[in-house]
């Protein structure tokens, strides 16, 4: 099921043009590669960008070739942070370009590396040969404090720590329009509480099967109420309908039409398994990418 609530009432493929140009300049230093092995297909019904780059004058070799997955941790004042970063294809090559940045965050139990098993960086990777979306850095952060004792919470190293960190390491556009943030189980409910806490930082969040803590409950309202109504975030909110989160999903949608917040809202056959998530990753990556293309957010070139 799927509807859009509006405000107010309320896809390596074939040798491809792509304008990696139309991004601006400002070169930075380049952290060594390593290898990704893709995982399986997923599959997806979403509708393509509407928007395709234009040929470059000179094709480069590594237009054909697949971007590459790096590992890296910092030290914060309240410990390591570690993550994967994605880098698409000819970031090595094209130095002078930066790009969107998109953070996902995985669910209870897993590590940094369950959006690449599930077909992330493979997805990615098409989307961007094919010409279907601009190129775009995702970063996978660690998250293993769930089996810690209590102590400073990853999201204050996330937003305090890691995110500054990429931007100042990384060619990365680094304001809202052009950083998104999404995240399944847990981390979905941290996407729920940092992206509208934080409503400035981002400009899309990605909600899948979010497991939105008891204790945010009472503030769901308060939150979403207190973003200036120019600044509300892109929203994609999804869940299976066999997930024991179903009712809370149900109750927060009815929050965001109650503020008539613009969102989508999709109920799919499912339950709350990477079966699920790992089925609808193409169509999640499309969703986030599409507002990078859409008039008035595509990226320009700027001056070195």
């Amino acid at each position: 099921m799927r509807r859009m609530i509006p405000r107010q009432a309320r896809p390596i493929l074939l040798a491809i043009p792509l304008l990696l140009g139309l991004w601006a300049c400002a070169p930075l230093s380049t952290p060594s590669p390593t290898a990704t092995v893709p995982p399986p297909t997923a599959t997806s019904t979403s509708i393509p960008p509407t928007i395709t780059p234009t040929p470059t004058a000179t094709p480069l070799g590594c237009l054909t070739q697949p971007g590459r997955v790096e590992q890296g941790v910092i030290e914060t004042s309240t410990g390591a942070q570690e993550y994967l970063i994605y880098l698409p294809p000819c970031y090595a090559e094209q130095t002078a370009l930066r790009y969107p940045v998109l953070y996902l965050l995985h669910g209870q139990t897993f590590t940094d590396d369950q959006w690449v098993r599930m077909g992330a960086v493979r997805v990615a990777d098409e989307l961007i040969l094919s010409g279907e979306s601009p190129p775009f850095i995702i970063v996978f952060p660690d998250d293993r404090s769930w089996n810690l004792k209590a102590g400073p919470s990853f999201g204050n190293r996330l937003i305090q720590d890691l995110i500054p960190y990429i931007d100042e390491t990384y060619r990365t556009r680094d304001d809202r329009v052009h950083r998104a943030m999404g995240g399944l189980s847990r981390g979905g409910g941290w996407t729920v509480e940092l992206g509208l806490t934080h409503w400035e930082m981002f400009g899309a969040l990605g909600l899948h099967s979010p497991a939105v803590a008891k204790e945010d409950a009472p503030y769901l309202s308060r939150w979403v109420s207190a973003i200036p109504s120019e600044s509300l975030p892109r929203i994609w909110l999804d869940i299976g309908d066999r997930d024991t989160g179903l009712s809370s999903a149900r109750r927060f949608e009815d929050i965001l039409t109650y503020y008539s917040v613009p969102h989508e809202w999709h109920q799919y056959a499912g339950d709350h398994t990477e079966n699920y998530w790992g089925a609808h990753v193409e169509e999640y990556l499309r969703w986030y990418t599409q507002g990078w293309l859409v008039e008035g957010q595509t990226p320009v070139p700027e001056a070195e």
